[in-house]
């Protein structure tokens, strides 16, 4: 494997949440450009080195996410769903797949093979949920006050 390649899983196996291609390149410096970036993450992806989502956020638009599938010692790390913050994006990890079983069951009734599920959630984490700060965007969230009624 090529040192632009082992430097990208590396990063991939060191984060504690998904990341965009755009992070990665961050996080590498000036070692890697950006195209490089890119085609090492969908190379990686091919060797089923590392797994990619595609996610929505309103602040940040459509991006695609990578994650390690394998850890330092080429050891299998466990399939994950995330929870993703609209305010701060941050990721929380789930926990185990718990989707497995209805997959099965989905597969086993309906007579189809699944390759790949993705699963994630969206919303606000407690650290934003509990902060008075509006949503970006939000107008729908402001209060009301007796100098600005809300409407």
């Amino acid at each position: 494997m090529t040192r632009s390649r082992r430097q990208v899983l590396a990063v991939l196996q060191r984060a504690q949440q998904p990341l965009s291609a755009a992070a990665v390149h961050q996080e590498l410096g000036l070692c890697c450009d950006q195209a490089t970036v890119y085609r090492t993450l969908h190379y990686l992806e091919e060797q089923g080195m590392a797994e990619s989502f595609v996610l929505h956020c309103t602040e940040h638009g459509t991006e695609r996410y990578y994650t390690a599938v394998l850890d330092e010692h080429g050891t299998a790390i466990p399939h994950r769903h995330w929870f993703h913050c609209t305010r701060c994006h941050a990721f929380i990890e789930l926990g185990t797949c718990a989707v497995s079983a209805m997959v099965q069951a989905f597969e086993k009734k309906q007579h189809v093979t699944v390759q790949h599920h993705v699963l994630y959630l969206t919303g606000l984490c407690g650290k934003c949920r509990d902060s008075k700060v509006p949503e970006p965007g939000g107008a729908g969230n402001k209060t009301a006050t007796s100098e600005n009624p809300g409407f």
